[in-house]
């Protein structure tokens, strides 16, 4: 039986992992992102303990996507320099001597969970990951979105909501996109304190609803997807949910009629299925698609 490698790279750790065909966890590991001479060895010297017929990688980015370009499979302007312009799908092709595939980290999750998760058996599907960053990967006809470079969901903007302690938002090249408005930093710096020590009745978290409410009302207008799977650390405070369904009805103002709006969203707007391995799982894939 066939070994897959699968790699989740991500700005702060590296998730590596061997799995079989069936798509069993053979081997695992998990190491902090430091700079490429650093970190590709040791993750060369995994992939071949593990002799993997094929790797695949979901990865943050930006990254290089169209096949014809000489750079394909970079990572490009990346805020993390040490990583900017690094050549990561060559590297890891010249060490390993296998076919490799690459995504974004977030069009892998997504692919994950519309294969094997909370958008299963549905053709189109937004997984967005709520964390350090905001991402968002988007299954249209059962395919990952590329286009001239990738979606950046995170990146969109957004209106400041009334009453917002911090209008102008964190982002350094946008300000008040979704990820400069509703980012775990944004909400760090807004209220003085990690999100993750904040109380359920916060009044961070009805604003950060808000925020999101815009994204999924923005998404359900601009792509119909079937299925919004809301990820990531911010997304563990799982009383968003019920808010974030609440507010993007109100937003829609009953424009868009269907039984998955009409019902309250309880089916629409989902926590992952496969968390924490969303990822990971949807590299597998890439892996078992590039083999």
């Amino acid at each position: 039986m066939k070994t897959y490698g699968a790699l989740e790279a991500g700005g702060t750790k590296m998730v590596l992992a061997a799995l079989d065909e069936t798509g069993r966890f053979l081997a695992r590991k998990s190491l902090p992102t430091r700079t490429p001479e650093e970190t590709m060895p040791e993750m060369i010297a995994f992939f071949r303990e593990q002799d993997v017929s094929a790797l695949g990688i979901g990865s943050f980015g930006p990254l290089q996507l169209n096949p014809a370009a000489p750079d394909y499979g970079a990572i490009t302007a990346t805020p993390k320099l040490a990583w900017r312009n690094y050549p990561l799908l060559r590297r890891f092709e010249e060490a390993l001597g296998v076919p490799v595939g690459i995504d974004t980290d977030v069009n892998a999750a997504a692919m994950a969970e519309a294969a094997l998760g909370a958008a299963r058996g549905l053709d189109n599907c937004l997984y967005v990951t709520v964390g350090t960053g905001v991402g968002g990967g988007l299954v249209i006809a059962g395919k990952p979105v590329h286009g001239l470079i990738h979606p950046e969901i995170g990146h969109i903007p957004v209106r400041p909501e009334p009453g917002d302690p911090m209008p102008e938002g964190v982002c350094p090249s946008h300000g008040s996109c979704l990820e400069g408005m509703a980012s775990g930093p944004s909400i760090g710096r807004r209220w003085g304190c990690p999100a993750q020590e904040l109380p359920p009745d916060h009044p961070a978290w009805a604003l950060e609803a808000a925020y999101l409410a815009q994204l999924c009302a923005t998404a359900l207008l601009a792509f119909s997807p079937e299925k919004i799977i809301l990820g990531g650390g911010v997304m563990q405070q799982t009383a968003l949910f019920p808010l974030i369904r609440a507010k993007t009805a109100a937003l829609l103002n009953g424009y868009l009629v269907h039984p998955a709006i009409q019902s309250g969203m309880e089916d629409l707007i989902v926590p992952p299925a496969l968390s924490p391995d969303s990822g990971i799982l949807g590299s597998w894939l890439i892996a078992k698609e590039s083999a």
